[in-house]
């Protein structure tokens, strides 16, 4: 008798893929269906440019009794949302840009509103806070009421809105509107 070989046959080492196949395979079919509940669920949204007050004056369709105001490049574009006027206003007098060009910015206007005070002001409190500006100063001047709103510019300084009403003609308000760059940067 021969010795006995003390050897074994060679283990085999193929593996399968068909598990990790059927793991990607119902990782791609929870996100298919994940993917058209979304689809299915998710409401449409529309989006509008300027802020709705309710109860409020509209604002006009054109503000070009204040675009004198603004020059390229200033005020910044995210400041531009200040140039609105409400319904029924017109021009009182030239776009006065006070400094001349010298220093910082400075431009007012003066307007008539067949509105009163209380709605312009209203107005401006409803539409720019909702823009973003802070409204810092509500006061009583000798001409009547007034108020400064606040706001950060693309352009590194505080921009000033002021809205002050300056007297009333029957159903007619005047008011001026004024718009300046404050010397401090943010």
């Amino acid at each position: 008798m021969g010795a006995v070989s003390q050897e074994r046959p060679p283990l085999t080492t193929t593996t399968s893929l068909w598990p990790a196949a059927v793991v990607v395979g119902l990782g791609a079919g929870v996100l298919a269906i994940f993917l058209l509940i979304n689809a299915l669920a998710t409401p449409t949204v529309t989006t509008t440019t300027a802020p709705v007050v309710v109860g409020g004056l509209p604002a006009a369709r054109s503000n070009a009794v204040v675009t004198g105001c603004q020059q390229p490049g200033t005020p910044p574009s995210n400041i531009a949302d200040a140039f609105v006027v409400p319904v029924r206003t017109t021009s009182a007098g030239p776009v006065v840009h006070a400094n001349g060009g010298a220093g910082d910015y400075d431009c007012y206007r003066s307007l008539n509103t067949g509105a009163t005070a209380g709605q312009i002001l209203g107005f401006y409190r409803g539409r720019l806070t909702a823009e973003g500006w802070s409204l810092f100063s509500s006061a009583q001047s000798p001409t009547g009421p007034e108020m400064l709103f606040q706001k950060a510019g693309s352009d590194t300084f505080y921009w000033v809105v002021g809205i002050a009403v300056t007297g009333h003609h029957g159903s007619t308000t005047q008011w001026r509107f004024r718009i300046y760059q404050n010397s401090a940067s943010i």
